[in-house]
């Protein structure tokens, strides 16, 4: 049916409908205006946190972390147990049965009969090094623990601040579906109570109900994104199910970030001082490297130096004497494990030279994105969204002197929600870019 609006002749049968209509516009500004609170139906303790806080709880807190110092304890103790000797062997023989008076276990001489004990001490002489090689091996094993538990705390910190950010530009996101979904719930309730009296079709209202139900669908989605991230969050720091974490962010240092202001140079050469997987590529060759010199030595075999005392089993009474053994290296000279360390040494020199061209490659690329989003970021006019209110006013008084019609109020809004979508989406993009030189580079270059 025709616009009632264009009736001037009507103005007493308009006049209602206005009414209704510039209720309805006051309450869809001042929800646009106002800012709603996203639901938290299954969470019930709230806790607002900046970046240093929560990175402070994760440190204290994150079970993954506290695992990995355990481990760097128990390599460490391994280093003490490297550097023991072996124990010496002491070996006591009594003689069983005495065939002549016919006595067990016979201690004493009686009468003209003797008793037979024997004592034997030994120990064994480790050569060729190999207890100075064990305890390399150890102390090498001992700092890849090390590496390993921070490029733990590397990879955590990342999943950490990432998901911070996330989430607070995802909430920023929902505000905006909040606010417009509480608008056109005002302007459906409207719309039900004049359809079929002539001043609203029922066209019109479902046309406004889809696009409703269509924001509801993505605002959930939204919802459980920022519940899933919320969760992995509530992981890192050790929280209860119950805690949702409102972030904290400093919006002036992050959007003025720049990724210019360290050339690539200087990121490449904190990349090769900090990386830790880096380190630990250096460290498995070193490892390697020490492991095929302990198997040459233990093809070495060690000597074994006793004394041994015999009472009466030898060729004369009270028999000491003292001797060596050594192992003749005949069948067994350790080939096939010096063999293998030595294959070992080139896979790791390989692995070695892949892991630094991947670490080039990563901070090269990643400078490249960051510098895109902040590009991408500072062509977007923020503008629109501070003058927001200015605006929304602007625009309800067009449609109060039906400059526009309602379908055209109802774009603006949702022309203001992609606006501001993209914009968060943009910011968040640069973020984690800038984040990924900090994973990429082992430093907090961007804080």
């Amino acid at each position: 049916m025709d616009d009632p609006f264009i009736y001037n002749n009507a103005q007493l049968k308009i006049r209602p409908m206005k009414m209704l209509f510039r209720c309805c516009i006051v309450n869809v500004l001042f929800l646009f205006i106002g800012i709603t609170g996203i639901a938290q139906n299954f969470n019930s303790d709230t806790l607002q946190l900046s970046l240093p806080q929560v990175e402070k709880i994760f440190l204290e807190k994150n079970l993954p972390v506290l695992a990995q110092k355990y481990n760097v304890q128990a390599a460490k103790s391994l280093i003490v147990q490297a550097k023991l000797w072996p124990n010496p062997n002491i070996n006591i023989s009594n003689g069983i049965y005495n065939t002549q008076n016919k006595r067990f276990f016979q201690i004493t001489d009686r009468d003209t009969t003797f008793g037979e004990q024997a004592i034997q001490i030994s120990q064994l002489i480790v050569l060729a090094g190999k207890i100075k090689k064990q305890v390399k091996v150890a102390e090498t094993t001992f700092h890849l623990a090390e590496y390993g538990l921070y490029d733990l705390l590397r990879t955590l910190k990342l999943a950490l601040r990432t998901t911070f950010f996330n989430i607070y530009y995802l909430r920023q996101t929902a505000k905006v579906y909040d606010k417009e979904i509480g608008a056109l719930k005002v302007i459906v309730a409207a719309f039900k109570e004049q359809v079929g009296s002539g001043y609203v079709t029922q066209t019109d209202l479902v046309r406004v109900q889809a696009q409703l139900y269509s924001l509801q669908n993505e605002y959930q989605v939204l919802i459980d994104n920022i519940n899933d991230q919320q969760s992995q969050l509530r992981l890192l720091v050790k929280a209860t199910p119950t805690t949702y974490i409102v972030p904290v962010v400093d919006t002036i240092a992050t959007q003025n970030a720049n990724p210019l202001a360290y050339s690539m140079a200087t990121l490449l050469d904190s990349a090769y001082a900090n990386r830790t997987d880096l380190m630990i590529s250096k460290g498995n060759l070193l490892l390697s490297q020490q492991n095929y010199s302990l198997q040459k030595a233990m093809a070495v075999p060690d000597l074994s130096v006793g004394i041994s005392y015999d009472k009466h089993g030898s060729y004369t009474p009270f028999f000491t004497s003292a001797g060596v053994g050594i192992n003749i290296p005949i069948f067994n000279r350790n080939q096939g494990n010096i063999k293998s360390s030595r294959i070992i040494i080139d896979v790791n020199k390989v692995q070695l030279q892949f892991t630094q061209d991947v670490m080039v490659e990563q901070v090269s690329r990643g400078l490249q994105k960051a510098i895109d989003a902040d590009k991408l970021y500072k062509q977007i006019d923020p503008s629109f969204a501070n003058h927001f209110d200015v605006l929304a006013e602007a625009m309800m008084q067009s449609y109060k002197q039906r400059f526009v019609r309602l379908i055209d109020f109802l774009s603006f809004y949702d022309s203001y929600k992609q606006n501001i979508v993209q914009l968060n989406t943009i910011l968040s993009n640069k973020i984690n870019a800038l984040e990924n030189i900090n994973f990429f580079t082992g430093s907090n270059f961007f804080n």
